[in-house]
């Protein structure tokens, strides 16, 4: 017979530095280790399992004993590939970029978990997702069986789910969605795609259910998109449920995140959200409800969007981004970095392997992405993730597996 007992111990990192601020879960809560990395917990029997994470460190699990534990971190630098809602259940796409990753240094893939329209990939079973028809067309039947084929891979796996953009949600519940004040129905962007209302709690808890579901199914991350306000269409016309000024949409992006990671962390999972790449460079919310202070303390990762055909101003000292893609990753992360040292929050970027859409239309080929790759590397990112809406990503870009001495 086991009794309860205190487990204590110290998460160091490879040099044997001790890491403050590391999660420590276990009987599904979480504690933080202190300034000497060290821990403490009471009342839980030996036979649970610890599990230790810390942001830029791969996941432990350790068995308690009744003497100190000591585990000390990997790092992990994680390099993805993106598969769209459709990509990832077609077969084709989706060995294209497996055998990407058994080829070169990709080691991860970011899967539309809910996607750009509100659709769910796989069979979910939260009722108010059933309820409202989130279920798309394009649902996996075994995708307990691709994660596992995933897993025994090597592959990191992070769930994109589209927050506040939901075509499904709005229209099934206009009373979350944004309203368009000319029509009385739910607003719409220039993609012609409903969202719903970020004041509205309901709303979260929504996501989060989704989110927490998705952590069930194995992911290693949880990473939020269109975590904001939104930019385009015809914003005089969106009703909010409270008024949307500068004093309130931090709060709730940021009352989001906050809710969010505190149901996800006690899960096991890493907790990410895409911000826009300006926001590096803005002291202000940026008018989406972005701001990188408020919201490091809440995420494990910050996954900015620099892609450089974005930057339509172009960066201080640099007036034409796509002829820079270099300075403009590498300045975005750093700036990202210094105001989220009060954190222990990491910062890995997305990149554009797509077409220039914004200047001359150039294509982005193996020099630019390499840039960009330099970029994030020399300003001290944990890895990056490649970004093309029709999963075709240039392989030359990348370095193979035998020039990293990996098998």
């Amino acid at each position: 017979m086991s009794w309860p007992k205190t487990v204590t111990g110290q998460i160091l990192d490879a040099s044997r530095a001790p890491l403050e601020g590391a999660s420590v879960v276990i009987g599904g809560i979480e504690h933080r280790t202190n300034a000497e990395g060290r821990f403490s917990v009471e009342g839980h029997p030996l036979e649970a399992q610890l599990l230790i994470k810390r942001p830029g460190f791969a996941r432990a699990t350790v068995q308690p004993t009744p003497d100190p534990v000591e585990v000390v971190m990997k790092p992990q630098i994680v390099k993805a590939a993106y598969l769209t809602y459709f990509g990832i259940g077609d077969k084709g796409i989706r060995g294209r970029v497996l055998d990407l990753a058994a080829r070169t240094e990709l080691n991860a893939v970011v899967i539309d978990v809910k996607g750009d329209r509100g659709w769910i990939v796989y069979r979910t079973l939260v009722p108010q997702a059933l309820a409202v028809g989130a279920q798309g067309p394009a649902t996996l039947k075994d995708f307990d069986g691709l994660m596992a084929d995933l897993k025994s891979r090597g592959i990191y796996t992070i769930g994109r789910i589209v927050t506040f953009k939901d075509n499904i949600l709005a229209n099934a519940r206009p009373e979350l969605a944004i309203i368009d004040t000319r029509t009385g129905k739910p607003w719409i962007d220039n993609e012609k795609l409903a969202w719903v209302d970020p004041f509205r709690e309901e709303v979260w808890n929504y996501n989060i259910a989704i989110a927490r579901e998705a952590a069930g199914k194995g992911f290693d991350e949880i990473q939020f998109d269109y975590v904001r306000f939104p930019t385009d269409g015809r914003l005089a016309a969106a009703k909010y449920s409270a008024p949307n000024n500068k004093q309130t949409r931090l709060p709730a992006i940021a009352g989001f995140l906050e809710r969010a990671r505190r149901e996800l962390g006690p899960l096991g999972v890493y907790v990410a959200a895409d911000v826009f790449g300006y926001t590096a460079f803005n002291d202000n919310d940026t008018d989406i409800g972005q701001r990188i202070e408020e919201l490091a303390p809440h995420l494990d990762y910050f996954c900015p969007m620099v892609y450089p055909s974005g930057y339509q101003m172009g960066i201080p000292g640099f007036r034409n981004p796509v002829q820079n893609p270099y300075e403009v990753v590498r300045e975005s992360v750093r700036l990202i970095q210094q105001r989220a040292s009060h954190a222990r929050v990491r910062v890995r970027p997305w990149i554009q392997d797509f077409r220039d859409y914004a200047f001359d239309r150039r294509i982005f080929g193996v020099s630019e992405i390499r840039a960009q790759i330099k970029g994030a590397d020399d300003a001290g990112a944990v890895g990056w993730m490649l970004w093309n809406p029709r999963n075709d990503y240039t392989a030359g870009a990348l370095r193979q597996k035998e020039a990293l001495g990996t098998k």
